[in-house]
C-alpha cells in the first residue's frame, strides 16, 4: 500500500497531463494535491475523477476572504468530497473559526464526513527579505508559530508550514495536530522558487504528518521511480 504521508502535487496545466502522471505513478502514490493551476483550469471534475480512481485529495485553494465568504466557499466545495481543504491563516481567528463551523454544519447537513481543514501559515517561497518587505518586524518563525496556535484555537485540524518550523509547531500544538509540509526537495534537486526547504526524511523526522512533493516527482524522467525513492527514504521513520 502507498504511504499516505506522501502527497504528490498535480501542478500540471491540463487534464491529459494529470491523468498521465497519475497513471505513471500507479499504486506508488495514493494522495494528490490539486492546487490553483489545475482547479482553475478544470474545475471540480479533476477532483471527482481522482476520487473515482480511489485517490485521496488535498484541495489546496488557500481561501482568504471575509468570514462568511470563506465559510460559504468551503461549503460549496464539499460535494467534491476532498479529504483536506485549506484556508489562509492571515484571515485571522474569526475567519478560521467561521470556516470550521460552516464546513462542519454543511457536512452534517449532507450526512458526509467532514474534510480535514488546515490553515496556510507563511508560504514556503518567502524568505526573511520578502517578509521584511511586507512591513513585518518579527521573524517568519514567530509568525508561523503564532498562526499555528490561532489555527488550533479556531478548531482547525492543522496547518501548512515549511519544514523549518515543523518541529516547534509539533512541540506546541501536540501530536494530534496535522502538519502538512511543502518545500520538500530530495538531496540534489533544485530548490526552484522555494526558500525554506528540507529533504523528505528530514521533514518527517521533524514532525511533519504529510509532505507535499511537486517538481521532484512530476518533472522527473521517471516519476514512479522518483516517488519510490522518496518513499524509501521515509521508511522506518
Amino acid at each position: 500500500m502507498a504511504d499516505e504521508r506522501l502527497i504528490a502535487a498535480l501542478d500540471v496545466p491540463t487534464r491529459a497531463a494529470a491523468e498521465n502522471l497519475v497513471a505513471r505513478l500507479g499504486d506508488s502514490v495514493s494522495y494528490y494535491k490539486v492546487g490553483m493551476e489545475l482547479f482553475y483550469a478544470l474545475g471540480g471534475d479533476i477532483v471527482t475523477w481522482l476520487k473515482g480512481e480511489g485517490k485521496q485529495v488535498f484541495l489546496d485553494l488557500k481561501l482568504h476572504d471575509i468570514p462568511n465568504t470563506v465559510g460559504n466557499g468551503l461549503s460549496s466545495l464539499l460535494h467534491l468530497r476532498p479529504d483536506i481543504l485549506n484556508v489562509h491563516t492571515a484571515g485571522g481567528l474569526r475567519m478560521m473559526r467561521e470556516a470550521r463551523e460552516s464546513l462542519q454544519r454543511a457536512a452534517d447537513k449532507a450526512g458526509v464526513p467532514c474534510p480535514k481543514l488546515i490553515g496556510v501559515t507563511v508560504l514556503t517561497s518567502m524568505d526573511a527579505d520578502d517578509w521584511a518587505g511586507l512591513g513585518h518586524t518579527g521573524t517568519i518563525a514567530d509568525a508561523v508559530l503564532r498562526r499555528a496556535r490561532l489555527a488550533q484555537e479556531a478548531g482547525l485540524d492543522g496547518v501548512v508550514a515549511s519544514p523549518a518550523e515543523t518541529a516547534e509547531i509539533r512541540r506546541i500544538c501536540g501530536d494530534d495536530f496535522l502538519i502538512v509540509t511543502p518545500g520538500i526537495r530530495p538531496a540534489g534537486v533544485s530548490h526552484d522558487d522555494q526558500r525554506r526547504v528540507m529533504t523528505p526524511a528530514g521533514a518527517i523526522r521533524a514532525g511533519a504528518s504529510q509532505i507535499v512533493v511537486g517538481r521532484a516527482i512530476y518533472a522527473a524522467k521517471d516519476p514512479r521511480a522518483a516517488a519510490k525513492g522518496i518513499l524509501k527514504k521515509m521508511e522506518g521513520i
